[in-house]
């Protein structure tokens, strides 16, 4: 088996938004799904880790692309593990046509935790370190790694949104991918008729839950670049708590 896994997709024609091209949180989806098939086909992915009370937690995930594929278009999503720590992994994608066209590249970082205690677990104790022999560190991701989202005191408050049943996953908690359209929904639909995403950035600090409000705050970084701060609230405690910062750099 091969160390790069390569899955194919199709920009759907509901995955794809106005401008007849993939949604980003599409996208974010469909790299999620070949990170789950690469590692499952491999030994240590969630149907197995979830018998054994352990899961992959996303802790940051960075998308930097060129283009998006058109609607109807064909791609596949290429991944493999770059390295991997006691409590950390970090996994890379690249996007690419039928034709060879790379759209894009990306970079994630994960963390194995323990589904009862929520707390991270040794990485290397799932079939003695198994991951190891499938770290591949000669293959080339040119995308930056991004680093920590700075913000100030001053950054503007936009909106307050409740969370959903539609917006948890199977680790229980408000889903990655949500936090992605969530934050892209921040910019009315005139602002995209103009802008294109060229790179997205989110880190996760905290989880949130069902019943949780999220309160997003968006600060300006040169004409081209917001940052972002999502704090919770829940219903059984009022003081808030960030959960994830972004990162959003457009093309004008």
């Amino acid at each position: 088996m091969e160390k790069v896994g390569s899955y194919e997709f199709l920009a759907e024609p509901f995955h794809c938004d106005f401008s007849q091209r993939l949604f980003m949180g599409h996208l974010g989806n469909h790299m999620l799904n070949a990170a789950d098939f690469h590692s499952s086909a491999r030994g240590f992915g969630m149907k197995y880790l979830l018998t054994i009370q352990r899961s992959w937690v996303l802790s940051r995930l960075a998308i930097e692309m060129e283009e998006m594929p058109q609607m109807y278009t064909k791609f596949n999503v290429e991944t493999w593990v770059e390295s991997a720590m006691r409590y950390f992994t970090s996994r890379n994608f690249r996007v690419v046509g039928e034709d060879g066209k790379v759209y894009g590249y990306g970079r994630s970082i994960w963390a194995m935790i323990d589904t009862e205690s929520r707390q991270p677990t040794d990485i290397f104790a799932i079939d003695n370190g198994a991951i190891n022999n499938w770290i591949v560190k000669d293959k080339e991701c040119p995308i930056d790694k991004g680093g920590r989202v700075k913000m100030s005191e001053n950054a503007e408050f936009v909106r307050t949104i409740d969370t959903q049943y539609n917006d948890v996953d199977i680790n229980g908690h408000i889903n990655s991918v949500k936090y992605i359209e969530h934050v892209l929904d921040l910019w009315p639909l005139d602002w995209y008729r103009q802008h294109c995403i060229r790179r997205f950035e989110i880190a996760y600090v905290a989880e949130a839950h069902a019943g949780d409000s999220l309160s997003f705050y968006r600060e300006s970084e040169g004409t081209d670049t917001f940052n972002i701060r999502i704090v919770k609230t829940s219903p059984d405690s009022e003081e808030p708590v960030e959960v994830c910062r972004s990162k959003v750099i457009f093309n004008f």
